[in-house]
């Protein structure tokens, strides 16, 4: 005769059942760990393998086998599975420590031709040289265990991420002359300087280099409703050269100066400094945020600022690696995505022609760029 299973008693306090409510609620828990939690609950209200397991649509044994966990390992511990008997470990941890130190290092460093490892090169790596460093057992390695080994440690040798190292002992000094700079923009216009009045004109510059003339060798296919919804185009294209943009906007009214030339030379720069000395009256003082670039700071621009009035050219150059500081940054992103990314043209000579109509149809509505950092904190 079969005996009755007897009911098991599990002690759940108020802190474990307010645990086992949460997670027996939670949408983000593993399944397993919620469907024990409501084993509990229901076996707590009612103490019955059968009838919790006719409730939660669940074999009675399995009702059966997660009260016993509860009642040797406690109500949270019954939530997860126990270890299971396997084969033990083959891979010690100093085999591991020297796998990663291995991950750490260049390949090249080691006689290889490739810059970094790939999973497969430092498998086989490991397993021609592992067992000479003492771990025999790296002899059968796995490029599947070469690849959970690193993921437990983090490290990714078949990747790069850059940065960007501070290389101007001078960062933060010159970053608060371009930041005074404006601050003194923001005082101007808050003290309401009339256009025609205003003594100063402040203007972030620079260079766009390298925009590509590129020519379709096939005409684009316009949208179809119902058949394709973009524009389609050849993958085969032309190309017909770059140009170079020189731009700078003014931080009063938004106003765009710019030159499109095949290069930029001192001989570019200068041409541009000519088009701001023709743009504001001679009594005004032009100051010229820009970085340092060779033809910045060249004989034949230093040249030809010699020979102005004193006091009518002042340049605030940005630190070294701090383009981020210039304002005219921002303008050339918005003209690549809206302008330059799919740009397709028949010759340099059209292409120069739509940059430049572009910038005409942005000086149409202005928009006056200011520095929204707060200049207190920098």
């Amino acid at each position: 005769m079969v005996a009755w299973r007897q009911a098991l008693a599990v002690v759940i306090d108020d802190e474990e059942l307010a645990q086992l409510t949460a997670i027996a609620r939670s949408r983000t828990e593993p399944a397993s760990r919620v469907e024990r939690a409501r084993i509990l609950l229901a076996y707590r209200d009612e103490p019955c393998f059968f009838a919790v397991g006719q409730a939660l649509g669940l074999h009675h044994q399995t009702v059966q086998r997660c009260v016993k966990k509860a009642v040797a390992f406690g109500p949270l511990g019954a939530l997860s599975d126990l270890p299971r008997p396997g084969r033990e470990r083959r891979i010690t941890d100093e085999a591991k420590s020297w796998l990663v130190s291995l991950a750490c290092r260049k390949a090249k460093d080691l006689g290889y031709p490739h810059e970094l490892w790939t999973t497969r090169l430092l498998a086989r790596h490991a397993r021609e040289h592992g067992p000479a460093a003492g771990h025999p057992r790296l002899a059968n390695l796995a490029q599947g265990t070469l690849c959970k080994i690193l993921n437990q440690h983090e490290v990714k040798p078949h990747k790069v991420r850059y940065y960007l190292e501070r290389r101007d002992a001078d960062f933060e000094a010159k970053m608060a002359e371009v930041l005074c700079v404006y601050r003194e923009v923001a005082v101007l216009k808050a003290a309401a300087a009339s256009e025609t009045g205003k003594a100063v004109a402040i203007v972030s510059y620079d260079e766009k280099p390298g925009v590509q003339a590129i020519g379709t060798t096939a005409p684009d296919l316009p949208p179809k409703p119902g058949e394709h919804a973009c524009f389609g185009r050849d993958h085969e294209y032309v190309r017909r050269g770059t140009v170079s943009i020189l731009a700078g906007i003014d931080l009063f009214t938004g106003k765009v100066h710019a030159l499109v030339k095949d290069r930029h030379r001192s001989r570019e720069f200068t041409e541009f400094l000519e088009l701001l000395d023709k743009a504001y009256p001679t009594d005004t003082a032009i100051k010229v945020i820009l970085d340092n670039h060779s033809a910045h700071i060249s004989k034949e621009t230093k040249a030809w600022l010699a020979q102005q009035p004193a006091g009518r050219f002042e340049f605030t150059f940005t630190p070294k690696h701090g383009s981020w500081l210039n304002l005219i940054e921002g303008f050339f992103s918005k003209l690549a995505r809206s302008v330059l990314r799919h740009i397709r043209v028949a010759s340099k000579t059209e292409l120069k022609d739509r940059i430049m109509a572009a910038i005409d149809d942005i000086n149409l509505n202005p928009v006056i760029h200011s520095w929204t950092y707060k200049l207190d904190a920098e």
